[in-house]
């Protein structure tokens, strides 16, 4: 019996993509960048899974063109990549990988809150630069983290992971949410406020939201506005969550202290942007997840949801369960 035929569009962890291999006949996309639309679109046509990242657009178009597609196993928590209704209407299972990546990007993005308060990149830069000629009473002054106010927009698990790191720092946690979260509150003793109260006490504002019409550019000239001129932002979300040039603004007139960007918008950030010309501008490319165990972890998981979807199984992790019940 022949194998079902698959398309990875990338070079995922040996630890999931081996069983691809082994189970599928799989072919996976070489290249460091993603495969180009027309190659997405010809690739696809007699595949019966198909294994995509954030990078690549899952849309009606796209299963269109894939009459024989049985699963989508994306290789991300993210899934605003895929139109999930267009997978739904047709039948096709689409799939993420939760979890996993939880406490590793709740690192990343405490890692990036601390860098920019201390001001650690200007640091390095500094030293290697040979400007370091004496200690300065001056020098490099930054913001303190212990005892601050760290707020927290949106606090699913990623945002309660960051919060519980804070309660080291005996931080005072706010949050902002759709709905109140009660163990935040009774566990970790976070406090429920507006968005207004939010962005007015925030020393530190850490950005959890999802990417939702109602939360592109959370973050606008307005809200930058109401926040603090010691405030540090931090965004691990998603890139259009913040409007990037009234970031650039906010930052280049010193109404915020300084900004952790793990994302941007556009993504990749072009290297002329003049975001980088900033030294209060902090940003790292899309590496929130980026640990040996944490992305092996993610090609597990995301093959287990290949194979079992191309098996006619519902996936662990199915985004569209309900389609099964039909």
């Amino acid at each position: 019996m022949a194998k079902p035929k698959v398309f990875v569009t990338r070079i995922i962890p040996d630890r999931g993509l081996k069983r691809i291999l082994d189970h599928t006949d799989a072919t996976v996309w070489q290249d460091d960048l993603p495969p180009p639309r027309a190659v997405l679109l010809e690739r696809a046509h007699d595949c019966d899974g198909l294994v995509t990242l954030l990078t690549d657009k899952v849309d009606g178009e796209l299963f269109d063109a894939a009459p024989h597609l049985k699963v989508v196993a994306n290789y991300a928590v993210g899934f605003d990549n895929i139109d999930v209704m267009a997978a739904t209407q047709r039948g096709i299972p689409v799939t993420n990988t939760p979890g996993v990546l939880t406490e590793t990007t709740a690192d990343l993005a405490f890692t990036l809150l601390m860098t920019a308060a201390r001001r650690i990149a200007e640091g390095r830069d500094y030293a290697k630069s040979g400007q370091w000629k004496t200690w300065g009473p001056m020098l490099l002054l930054g913001q303190d983290i212990y005892g601050a106010t760290l707020g927290i927009a949106g606090i699913g698990r990623i945002g309660f992971a960051v919060a519980r790191r804070a309660r080291g720092f005996n931080m005072r946690i706010l949050y902002h949410d759709a709905v109140r979260n009660e163990r935040a509150e009774s566990e970790l003793g976070a406090r429920f406020v507006s968005k207004q109260e939010l962005l007015a006490q925030s020393d530190f504002l850490s950005l959890h939201v999802p990417l939702a019409p109602d939360t592109r550019h959370f973050i606008d000239q307005a809200a930058l506005a109401a926040m603090k001129p010691n405030a540090v932002l931090v965004n691990t979300s998603r890139g259009p969550v913040v409007d990037t040039m009234a970031l650039y603004e906010a930052l280049k007139a010193r109404r915020i202290f300084a900004a952790a960007l793990d994302v941007t918008d556009p993504e990749p950030l072009p290297a002329d942007h003049p975001l980088y010309t900033l030294d209060n501008a902090l940003i790292v490319p899309h590496i929130a997840s980026a640990s040996f165990e944490t992305r092996n972890r993610m090609a597990e998981i995301a093959a287990d949801n290949l194979l079992a979807g191309l098996a006619g199984q519902v996936p662990p992790n199915c985004l569209n369960p309900d389609i099964f019940k039909k």
